[in-house]
């Protein structure tokens, strides 16, 4: 039973807020809710367990191997396999609990993985790498609907982004838009996820990982022509801005919107990329192509992004101005400038950037949130720095600057602390 709730009841019913019969009710409400609740704990250990027992019974095999016969070899190739699907088929038949489903659905991803090298090996089946990765993630899909198991959603997400980034950053010339496909595979059980669990942990984990996956592979994509890169990512960044956004998600803890964090922190980043004088020298020195799939990806993300937030503007979700919502559209007419004159690009992204932390400063301030006000300052102090390396500026200046920022630092946070004070005795 939640703790704080149980310190409660006794306190109501002394100051006679509600009776002892309603305070009885209420703790058996919450006794029968914890009973029926599956142990989280429990379930983690028993996820664990399956992959260590998996990778285990690959270890011992593997020590041994060499002295088995081409029939022994196969036999014991099959075995886990067999021995998963029982226990999956046990726990579906008997419609076992989440840490049986959680817990078997593990084992057998595992087993399929071993299984198949194990065949491979044998009888010397050819393939590669990306293949293999390949098959077995298609292979164990249906398992993710058929046992409804998160740890198999995300072993699916883990295994397609490892998929990608195989055959986009180390097989060559390829993209990989086989990950498409398995992403969007998995899109209907988050979607699930996401109605029915929306403040489980569960639901956390995977607002992390769905956005992680996608920045670790849109760099797989890029081939040709490597400036619409920096153009993509910005673009990408804002649209999960403006999905963390969304109420749904953005009525959360920040710690619980991955796609407001990584947003914020991943257009922050870009733009100070961005803001030193090279990587505009580099992309004006090279000839901009449009014909490419690069631009072409860049532009299906500015038609989502662009969409996303016309929708919150049509369900009046966008009440106070946020230039963190509309850093992506300033960026690709920056970018498009900067073919023609990098310099002005350059100072204007400077300026963005100041702008963006004078923002979340005024956020932080507005809302009495520490976090967010130093967020801010933070963004303001990464600028200076990032100027004190490429400026000619004399170190007194610089100097001078750093000791601006650092007053900044501690005068913006005693004035909002002594405003918080005066306005709690107020209360």
């Amino acid at each position: 039973m939640n703790s704080k709730i149980q310190k409660e009841l006794p306190e109501l019913v002394e100051n006679k807020v509600i009776s002892q019969e309603v305070a009885t009710s209420i703790e058996n409400y919450y006794l029968s809710k914890v009973g029926n609740a599956p142990n989280r704990l429990f379930t983690v250990f028993a996820v664990l367990g399956s992959a260590l027992v998996g990778l285990g019974i690959i270890l011992i095999l593997a020590h041994n191997w060499d002295d088995f016969s081409r029939s022994i070899k196969t036999i014991f190739a099959f075995m886990p396999l067999v021995i998963g699907q029982c226990i999956v088929g046990y726990t579906i038949l008997n419609k076992k609990s989440i840490t049986w489903r959680e817990a078997s659905g593990v084992f057998l991803f595992f087993t399929v993985g071993a299984s198949m090298a194990l065949v491979s090996q044998i009888y010397n089946i050819p393939g590669n790498f990306d293949a293999y990765m390949l098959t077995w993630v298609l292979l164990c899909l249906p398992l993710v609907y058929l046992l409804k198991s998160h740890a198999l959603a995300l072993l699916h997400i883990i295994y397609a982004t490892s998929y990608a980034c195989s055959v986009g950053y180390f097989s060559g010339n390829n993209s990989p838009w086989v990950y498409l496909m398995l992403f969007a595979l998995i899109i209907p059980h988050y979607y699930l996820i996401l109605k029915n669990k929306r403040l489980h942990n569960i639901t956390s984990v995977f607002n992390w990982f769905i956005p992680l996956s996608l920045v670790i592979v849109l760099g797989a994509f890029v081939k040709s022509n490597n400036e619409f890169g920096f153009l993509m990512y910005v673009i990408l960044f804002g649209l999960f801005y403006n999905i963390g956004k969304l109420p749904f998600f953005n009525s959360q803890k920040i710690r619980r919107n991955g796609y407001l964090v990584l947003g914020s922190l991943g257009t922050v980043y870009m733009l100070l990329l961005t803001s030193f004088e090279w990587i505009w020298n580099d992309i004006f020195n090279n000839k901009i192509i449009l014909n490419t799939q690069e631009f072409y990806i860049a532009l299906v993300l500015f038609l989502i992004t662009l969409g996303v937030l016309n929708y919150s503007y049509s369900k009046k979700w966008i009440q106070n101005f946020n230039l963190f919502q509309y850093v992506f559209l300033c960026f690709v007419f920056l970018f498009f400038i900067g073919i023609t004159n990098s310099i002005v690009s350059m100072v204007l992204i400077n300026l963005l950037t100041l702008a963006l932390g004078i923002t979340v400063v005024k956020i932080g301030a507005d809302k009495f949130h520490f976090g967010i006000l130093n967020y801010g300052l933070l963004i303001i102090t990464a600028l200076v720095t990032c100027r004190f390396f490429d400026t000619n500026m004399s170190f007194v200046i610089r100097g001078i600057l750093f000791v601006g920022v650092g007053v900044g630092f501690f005068f913006t946070n005693y004035m909002m602390l002594k405003k918080q004070k005066a306005n709690t005795k107020i209360e």
